[in-house]
């Protein structure tokens, strides 16, 4: 059941990441200017755009190797509530309506990866390894040394 649990949350790390990567990318090139524009036309400062490129395409990479996991998911939750309010809180149309709970679904998923780390197959999980066994390694000398 471990073995399931570390490649479920590999598997639902690279999916999460994705869509945040491939918009941060796509907003880079002829996206920008209308990105840009719809940003302003909701009330949100088009100067704004470089920092929403690089928290997603940060924050994706970040969370698609598992590097800084729960931060990255913390922070990734709050961008995607804030989009969700910022962009999607037109409840009476339901398109909005569909891609306000969307985002509040992946916010959700991130939190689940918040309380959960990167697991096994993570950066995180590699280097919690390594303190680990350098940890024991340690002990282990001063031990023998006595």
């Amino acid at each position: 059941m471990k073995a399931l649990t570390h490649a479920t949350n590999f598997v639902g790390r690279f999916g999460l990441s994705t869509i945040f990567i491939l918009s941060g990318f796509a907003k880079l090139g002829a996206g920008f200017e209308g990105t840009q524009g719809y940003m302003e036309a909701m009330g949100v400062p088009g100067a704004l755009l470089p920092i929403v490129i690089f928290a997603e395409i940060v924050g994706g990479f970040a969370l698609a190797a598992g590097f800084l996991t729960r931060w990255a998911a913390l922070g990734l939750a709050a961008f995607t509530i804030a989009s969700a309010l910022l962009f999607h809180f037109q409840l009476d149309d339901q398109m909005q309506f569909i891609n306000f709970f969307k985002n509040i679904a992946i916010a959700g998923g991130f939190l689940v990866l918040a309380a959960h780390g990167g697991g096994r197959f993570s950066v995180d999980g590699w280097l919690s390894n390594r303190r680990t066994a350098s940890s024991l390694g340690a002990r282990s000398a001063i031990g023998g040394a006595q």
